[in-house]
């Protein structure tokens, strides 16, 4: 670790509090020039300090700069997560299948502030700006059955929704399966990606991809995509810090996880979900169905009853488009 970056992590750590030059020039076993120079090469990349005569440094409430060392700071716990974080990516899911696949550990984070080739569901492309997003991925090797495998991308959305409602103080909405809304707009959508085992019939890993909209994307979003998407600081007037959302996040996947056999994360899921109770249209099995949705199942399908009366349960890998009718902006 060079100058540079163990700067930035002493003052990540200290939170809050000021850090003198003094002080981390001590710590680090460098001069206090050696510091200064430091500092002054982080806020030419970008990162903004509080810095006042007699007392130090501080990471600034304005910084909009993501970086590993932040995150971790934020993290509520001190294990040893490896976390990844590029100033531009193709796909945070890409390359985390990639490490994955080459034998990565569960708990692995991929991040980036900006994303070429962002995706979405059935090869749907997520707009993926720079100084906007939190675009992650998460490496996890869950020990848990197949069945309980189908649960990851709903489990994943209800520790989204708490951690964005921790932090932003306002109430966060699922639409099936994978999407989060504020104020009837989409803020985040959750991309799964899993790898079974043909020797034990079992997961082998699963890369769960979050790209939320964080801050502000007025005159970034095109006026189509503004019609059905927004920002959180836009919905609820609050800027928040993508470092401190990305461990809250984390924080909140790791307890979600930990009960996913028992579906205890479903009655939160349940309450939030917001196709429940309307007359929706999908397109299931190349079949389109009218219905109306009446609600979530033990396997977090949506159950719909048809104009027959008879139900069906729709899986995630059935909807390949599902809206409440007449409502383009759901």
């Amino acid at each position: 670790m060079n100058i540079r970056e163990s700067v930035l992590k002493a003052i990540a750590a200290s939170g809050e509090d000021f850090l003198s030059g003094g002080q981390l020039a001590e710590n680090l076993g460098v001069s206090r020039t050696a510091v200064w120079k430091a500092i002054k090469a982080l806020e030419a990349d970008g990162y903004l300090f509080d810095a006042v005569s007699g007392r130090g440094y501080r990471i600034s409430p304005q910084n909009n700069r993501l970086s590993a060392e932040l995150i971790r700071a934020e993290l509520n716990s001190h294990e040893d997560r490896e976390i990844i974080v590029f100033d531009e990516i193709d796909s945070t899911n890409n390359y985390a299948k990639k490490l994955a696949s080459e034998g990565d550990s569960h708990g692995t984070v991929i991040a980036a502030d900006k994303q070429s080739a962002g995706r979405g569901r059935l090869g749907r492309s997520f707009f993926s700006p720079s100084g906007t997003g939190l675009y992650m991925s998460v490496i996890i090797r869950p020990e848990i059955s197949i069945e309980a495998a189908q649960l990851i991308t709903s489990c994943a959305a209800c520790a989204a929704a708490e951690a964005l409602e921790g932090l932003c103080g306002r109430q966060v909405d699922v639409k099936w399966v994978n999407d989060l809304y504020m104020n009837g707009k989409k803020i985040c959508g959750i991309l799964t990606e899993a790898s079974l085992s043909l020797e034990t019939s079992s997961l082998d890993y699963a890369v769960i991809g979050i790209g939320m909209n964080v801050l502000s994307v007025r005159g970034i979003f095109s006026s189509e995509l503004s019609e059905i998407a927004a920002s959180v600081e836009d919905e609820a007037g609050v800027k928040i810090s993508r470092n401190k959302l990305c461990a809250e996040i984390l924080g909140r996947l790791d307890e979600r996880l930990e009960g996913i056999e028992n579906r205890e994360f479903l009655e939160d899921y349940r309450r939030r979900e917001i196709l429940t109770g309307n007359v929706i249209t999908a397109s299931a099995g190349g079949e389109r169905i009218t219905g109306r949705a009446v609600g979530i199942d033990d396997s977090a399908s949506l159950i719909v009853e048809l104009e027959d009366g008879s139900r069906r349960a729709l899986s995630s890998g059935e909807a390949n488009l599902c809206r409440i009718k007449n409502k383009s902006s759901v």
